[in-house]
């Protein structure tokens, strides 16, 4: 009889099982939506079943002596640029390598650059670092060198930081909050006026992902529909124009969407049907088009159909795909393509022929990407040892962060949160 997952999320993730006897990796594999899934045959005996996703852990379930960690601890790192105390460290000190932050558990973190939001497992919400504009959403503008709790309530479930400033928030009742910097309207509330604690984006209770760029917003609905607000001076929300919006508004009329990560002036979107989408603006061939040209509304990349995940760095970007490869372009002045140059691309390059990639992402001038093993891997820009690597030496070619195979999910910029399972 197969080993069966019993998947709770609704975004793909993947399922790893292991065999207690070696912890050696006995079943890996992709899973999309909710449903019960027939892994392999497996060998009898006991396992550590778990599944990774942006999101956090799935549900699992074995016909042989299951163990099964419906949390396995997730402990907060940090590293990079801490110049207004954004690490959490109660200094302004930064770091060439990861440093743990506290010993508590954590289910979803966000960098902005030089303010950090995270959610603790027990849903309570936590911020440090930067708050001119209010974006810690403590109800005032001073900055935090150590995690402050944001308010009292324990119904948190994810967040995101616009590198302006902004914030946006789920609860686990579907609802959608955001605060901080508000010009250009990301904020959702229909004027450019800033808040410096939480507040409501409408009254809707269907809200599923969100993400947070530089001073726009987007968000899916459980049904799949796809909505942007914000800034729109390159087009970046999707609608065929250049025209600011304070609140939101959906991206056509399509509810096929399943992810979605806008980035600086542009963004990423990748649909049910495991195609990859982007808009906006397109410097340096950023969006993957094959040209420099922006666009208004969703361009297909290609006609691949096995995409997972896709993220951009200030004017590069990065993406894996469901069959473990990894592929870049855009701009390479720091070697943040990792081709090993510094020559621009303008379409997606695969990095190198290795089929073990998880999730990949572009931040500032760097990159970072997990493997399917949980290690690390970083290069690029490293002025502020954003990498990791313990220097500030520059990097063409992925690099590994230090040697744990224990890493879950990575908040890059040019401060770098990340969050890795409890030892």
């Amino acid at each position: 009889m197969p080993y069966k997952i019993s998947g709770s999320k609704s975004e793909t993730s993947r399922i790893i099982v292991l065999k207690e006897s070696d912890w050696s990796i006995e079943a890996n594999t992709v899973i999309s939506g909710s449903g019960v899934y027939e892994v392999d045959e497996l060998e009898s005996g006991n396992k550590l079943v778990f599944g990774r996703s942006n999101d956090g852990w799935i549900e699992g379930f074995g016909n042989v002596t299951p163990v099964f960690y419906e949390s396995a601890g997730l402990i907060l790192w940090g590293w990079g640029n801490n110049s207004v105390g954004q690490l959490g460290l109660g200094d302004t000190t930064k770091r060439l390598a990861p440093v743990q932050i506290g010993t508590d558990n954590w289910l979803s973190i966000g960098s902005g650059g030089n303010h950090v939001l995270a959610v603790k497992q027990d849903g309570t919400l936590w911020a440090c670092g930067y708050n001119l504009y209010g974006q810690l959403g403590l109800g005032d503008r001073v900055n935090r060198s150590s995690p402050i709790q944001v308010g009292s309530l324990t119904n948190w479930s994810k967040v995101s930081c616009g590198n302006n400033g902004h914030n946006l928030a789920l609860k686990t009742d579907g609802t959608l909050w955001a605060w901080g910097n508000n010009s250009y309207g990301p904020l959702g509330q229909g004027d450019e006026t800033s808040y410096s604690s939480p507040v409501q984006i409408g009254s809707d209770t269907d809200w599923n992902k969100i993400s947070a760029a530089s001073s726009s917003s987007a968000g899916i609905k459980n049904n799949g529909a796809l909505f942007m607000w914000g800034i729109n001076s390159d087009g970046q929300l999707g609608l065929g124009d250049r025209i600011s919006r304070s609140l939101p508004v959906q991206v056509g009329d399509l509810i096929t969407w399943n992810k979605i990560k806008p980035a600086g002036d542009r963004v990423f979107g990748i649909k049910t049907d495991g195609t990859l989408w982007a808009w906006g603006a397109n410097g340096y061939g950023v969006l993957g088009t094959g040209d420099i040209v922006p666009h208004s509304s969703p361009v297909q990349i290609g006609s691949d159909t096995d995409w997972n995940v896709a993220q951009g760095g200030i004017y590069h970007s990065a993406a894996t795909k469901t069959n473990g490869t990894l592929w870049i372009w855009g701009r390479n002045n720091y070697g943040q393509l990792g081709l090993g140059d510094t020559v621009n691309v303008t379409g997606p390059t695969q990095v190198g022929s290795l089929t073990d990639w998880d999730i990949a992402g572009g931040y500032g001038y760097s990159t970072a990407a997990i493997k399917q093993d949980g290690t690390l891997w970083s290069w690029g820009q490293n002025t502020y040892g954003q990498l990791g690597l313990g220097d500030e030496i520059h990097r063409s070619s992925p690099v590994q962060v230090g040697s744990a195979t224990d890493w879950n999910s990575i908040s890059p910029d040019n401060s770098v949160l990340a969050l890795r399972s409890e030892n």
